[in-house]
């Protein structure tokens, strides 16, 4: 169980660092989310291989094109996260991208079936006061079109990645790992003939950034993918919700430390506000903990 702990701390504390590597990296966003895919999914066959398993699908046919369409989903939903870091400061970026439990909640009636809880309710519109404090909508204070570009950039990967979870949802007898593995190489292939035709700025590139590259794909997605899911089979769905916190609470660190984006009170309290609201309605299923996951 404790090295369960810590490996979902691990995991969650590296997700939480992306922002700072895609900052740094010189390319379109579409050719790292292009990269983070493939070497993402390579990374996770290769830890399947060594351990004497590979990626089978059981049902070729529904569960390919689930797979696939999820798959899509991610890529776009990499691409409009990674273009808001670019526009908007990590910290907000990250907690307009935390909006998404709130949006499968308010989703889950008409998509799910699912009874809007009173609780769940209330978890939504204490969230949604706290984007107004994030955007500084409340008092005023948003900056101009690129920082309202930035957010909605977030808030537009939020909406994608939800797709990913209610189509997750209709996928049966499929394993995490697989299940993730398709997902990842979906996505990367997705997006790779758009990726073809960016122009990149080879000669530019210093040895630093390429590393930087390197480690969305490998560590940031192969070997935090691969941490999460083997710690979560052996966590509690509580446990599993409560450390999920660790992901935006250390973006929201990373940014102020490394990128010198200190949050203001408004913002501080509009985290809270969304980690807070987040946390009382999605602690009660683990589908619905399985989110945070850039």
């Amino acid at each position: 169980m404790r090295k369960a702990r810590i490996k979902m701390i691990v995991s969650m504390a590296v997700f939480g660092s992306i922002g700072l590597f895609v900052r740094y990296v010189p390319f379109p966003s579409i050719v790292i989310a292009a990269f983070r895919g493939l070497s993402g999914a390579a990374f996770i066959y290769i830890f399947m291989a060594l351990g004497g398993k590979r990626p089978v699908l059981k049902d070729r046919g529904k569960t390919l094109f689930l797979l696939a369409l999820s798959g899509c989903a991610i890529g776009v939903n990499w691409i409009l996260l990674f273009e808001s870091y670019r526009y908007t400061t990590v910290a907000r970026a990250t907690l307009c991208y935390y909006m998404q439990p709130v949006i499968v909640m308010l989703l889950s009636p008409v998509l799910a079936s699912e009874r809007l809880t009173a609780r769940k309710l209330i978890s939504v519109i204490i969230s949604f006061l706290g984007m107004i404090l994030v955007t500084g909508a409340a008092g005023g204070t948003i900056g101009g079109t690129g920082e309202l570009r930035g957010i909605a950039l977030g808030l537009g990967a939020a909406c994608f990645y939800s797709t990913v979870i209610f189509l997750n949802r209709l996928l049966r007898d499929t394993d995490d790992m697989t299940t993730t593995f398709y997902q990842l190489l979906f996505a990367g292939l997705s997006v790779l003939p758009l990726a073809l035709t960016q122009e990149l700025p080879l000669p530019a590139a210093s040895p630093a950034q390429w590393a930087a590259l390197a480690a969305v794909g490998i560590l940031h997605t192969g070997a935090a993918y691969t941490a999460y899911f083997s710690a979560m089979h052996e966590l509690d769905t509580q446990t599993t919700a409560m450390l999920g916190y660790i992901d935006p609470v250390c973006a929201l660190f990373f940014s102020w430390m490394l990128l010198g984006e200190s949050p203001d009170a408004g913002t501080v309290t509009g985290a809270v506000m969304i980690l807070g609201g987040t946390l009382l309605g999605s602690i009660e299923k683990r589908k619905e903990t399985d989110h945070g996951q850039n």
